[in-house]
């Protein structure tokens, strides 16, 4: 995977190490050493990696403590802000060390989360219900977010805070100067990045989509092909080729030579009575790590969708028909179905009844009341 600060590009290899290239002032590219990475982060001046075993290493800016993550554990997927960071944990709960001024930091109540995203002073959360929470800085409205449902991934920007659908489509709240929130008409995406004052978008078939600043040439995307991850900094755009290389929307940045390798994956779909998997169909299926596949379960008539059961750490939204899993390993998934319960047309006609005689009632004690002027 790839991820993107203000000046530097972050490059996650498939043998678990990782590379760096771009601005080192304050030692944010010393990540040589890594070993046993599964993700990693990149803020305005450090990175961040998780490990294997749910530990967590950060090199880089420290003057708030955002570094300071060296006790954490059981750390499923790690964000890094302006200057906090922001850590997920296998239950659900989120842990955060750093710059705390607007209370980006306080996500300690947070419950039932599956995924975080970080931006300057403020810290997104999607629950597993497909609803938003958000806490910190908020002048541009970037955590009004408490009415979106339906999501399966967010991304923090700037000023802005973006949400994936789990239709394709795409939402956005926040500073727009730039046109940033543009994205209503985005359809087909399967992962969206939030950078300083632009939002890209990877669409299903591997093409890429960006609208907002691009004084810098950071959403000149639209002749890429067979992209599997995009990442957004301050003022570039990253994305992974399906073969393991990099490219990069900044003249200035050059990635060619960055191979990152090649892990594939294998994910079994099935499903019991009553339904089937239409997207991408039932069977079993080859991905590269990190790809996000969409899946959609689809009842037949007299059934309703239950939930996925099996490998579903990564899946987005476990209670979804219409969901993304992350492949981060191989995996075996059922889509689960059941009948409808019947209806009750007797039940229903006995309450029918109820409410009429009910109302009756209450007519006839009403117009007895009004006495004999109204005779």
């Amino acid at each position: 995977m790839v991820a993107a600060g203000v000046f530097h590009t972050v490059g996650l290899k498939a043998d678990g190490t990782v590379v760096a290239v771009g601005g080192n002032g304050y030692g944010q590219c010393n990540v040589g050493n890594w070993t046993d990475i599964v993700q990693v982060a990149a803020a305005y001046w450090h990175t961040v990696g998780l490990k294997a075993d749910g530990t967590v290493v950060a090199v880089g800016w420290n003057y708030e403590g955002q570094c300071n993550v060296g006790g954490w554990t059981d750390i499923t997927q790690v964000a890094a802000g302006w200057g906090h960071t922001v850590g997920l944990k296998s239950d659900g709960t989120v842990i955060a060390v750093g710059h705390n001024d607007s209370g980006q930091c306080d996500v300690g109540i947070w419950t039932d989360i599956i995924q975080v995203a970080a931006g300057i002073d403020y810290t997104v959360g999607l629950k597993d219900d497909g609803t938003v929470v958000a806490v910190g800085y908020n002048d541009n409205r970037q955590c009004y977010v408490g009415g979106w449902t339906d999501i399966v991934q967010v991304a923090a920007g700037n000023g802005h805070t973006v949400g994936l659908k789990d239709d394709g489509t795409v939402v956005a709240v926040g500073y727009n100067d730039h046109g940033e929130c543009n994205v209503g008409g985005w359809t087909d995406i399967i992962q969206v990045a939030a950078g300083n004052g632009h939002t890209v978008g990877l669409k299903t078939d591997g093409t890429v989509v960006a609208v907002g600043d691009n004084y810098y040439e950071q959403c000149n995307v639209g002749s890429w092909t067979n992209i599997i991850q995009v990442a957004a900094g301050v003022f570039h755009t990253v994305g992974l080729k399906s073969d393991g290389a990099v490219v990069a929307a900044d003249p200035e940045i050059e990635l060619a030579k960055w191979n990152l390798g090649v892990v594939e994956y294998v994910l079994t779909i099935s499903s019991t009575a009553g339904g089937s998997v239409t997207t991408p169909y039932e069977g079993v299926f080859t991905y590269n790590a990190g790809v996000m596949v969409r899946v959609i379960a689809e009842p037949e008539a007299g059934y309703r969708f239950v939930n996925w059961s099996g490998d579903v750490d990564t899946i987005a939204r476990v209670s979804a028909a219409i969901t993304i899993i992350t492949m981060h390993g191989d995996y075996s998934i059922t889509a689960n179905f059941e009948e409808k319960p019947p209806i009750n047309w007797a039940l229903i006609g006995g309450i029918i009844a109820a409410v009429v005689i009910v109302g009756l009632g209450i007519f006839f004690v009403r117009r007895r009341g009004r006495g004999p002027e109204y005779t």
